[in-house]
């Protein structure tokens, strides 16, 4: 990939951290310049109380040897994303990829809660996170990402459509904000085909974020320590670099186009593509989770990493 995206200008929407970070890195791997945006920066703590910043996010691009660029956004503000917007085109002129990677709904889960007695103002929130902030943020860059023929936009979510359709996401305000943005990705796509532009969606499998290493008290160097606790975990986890790598092998193809309004993981473009998470593997947390966990049986990632 070295390379690959030189010239390529990105935006990472969502990158303070996760797979939103892993994203940006990704595509500072390939070359490209990435406007890194979040609401932490190194002089303002958001009310998601985390610790990692744009600045590292876009420092660490920089590092990878791409150019980053940390742009403080809330993306539930729609004047704060159309100066972005109008930044990108006055400083490069096109924006040829975004993703799409808003979420901040952690601490508003309620698992295995019914839609009766969930907190319904926090599931409300849930909704505004994850789903406003990508049509808002759609709503001002389609145009400049449109401009010209063979733009990318990802839309990253959790789960495959297949998954999904299949499975109860937790709960209800989780399950639907999750289904919709894998339906805004095609309908973007339906949207974007008169200009030859792309629309996808894109799910990591279970990744080793920053919240979830300290949730599970490991870090990404030993994470392989939570087994006795966290067995399947320690069997397929992948880190946030490998659904950057994703974005970054898609963008990268000259035939993109023909996924368009599509649903992947990163697991299975692995597969495809032939990049490689952080420790040379390629994790297929999806099928993993049905063929195994769900199936009960015992961790062993043999065939599936």
């Amino acid at each position: 990939m070295d390379s690959a995206l030189s010239g390529r200008v990105a935006l990472v929407a969502g990158a303070t951290r996760g797979a939103g970070r892993g994203t940006a890195v990704a595509l500072g791997e390939a070359g490209a310049v990435v406007y890194c945006t979040g609401r932490t920066t190194s002089s303002h703590r958001s009310d998601y109380n985390r610790p990692e910043t744009i600045e590292e996010t876009a420092e660490l691009v920089s590092a990878a040897g791409g150019r980053g660029i940390a742009v403080a956004v809330d993306h539930r503000e729609a004047a704060e994303v159309e100066a972005l917007v109008r930044r990108i085109d006055a400083e490069q002129g096109r924006l040829d990829i975004l993703v799409n990677d808003i979420w901040g709904g952690e601490d508003l889960i309620e698992w295995n809660t019914p839609l009766w007695a969930h907190d319904l103002n926090a599931g409300l929130e849930m909704l505004h996170r994850g789903l406003d902030t990508h049509l808002i943020t759609s709503h001002f860059a389609l145009p400049l990402v449109a401009r010209r023929p063979g733009g990318l936009v990802v839309e990253m979510t959790d789960g495959t459509r297949e998954y999904n359709a299949q499975h109860y996401r937790v709960s209800v305000f989780y399950d639907l904000v999750k289904s919709a943005v894998l339906r805004l990705a095609f309908s973007q796509a339906e949207e974007l085909k008169s200009s030859r532009c792309t629309a996808l969606a894109l799910t990591p499998g279970w990744m080793r974020s920053e919240m979830m290493l300290e949730h599970f008290g490991v870090s990404e160097a030993n994470w392989r320590d939570a087994a006795d606790t966290q067995p399947h975990f320690a069997a397929i986890s992948e880190s946030p670099l490998f659904a950057g790598r994703a974005v970054a092998a898609l963008a990268a193809d000259p035939n993109v186009h023909s996924r368009t309004g599509g649903s992947y993981s990163s697991g299975a473009l692995a597969r495809e593509y032939g990049f490689t998470d952080v420790d040379g593997s390629r994790p297929d947390c999806w099928r993993y989770l049905v063929e195994v966990q769900e199936a009960g049986l015992a961790p062993d990632a043999t065939g599936y990493r």
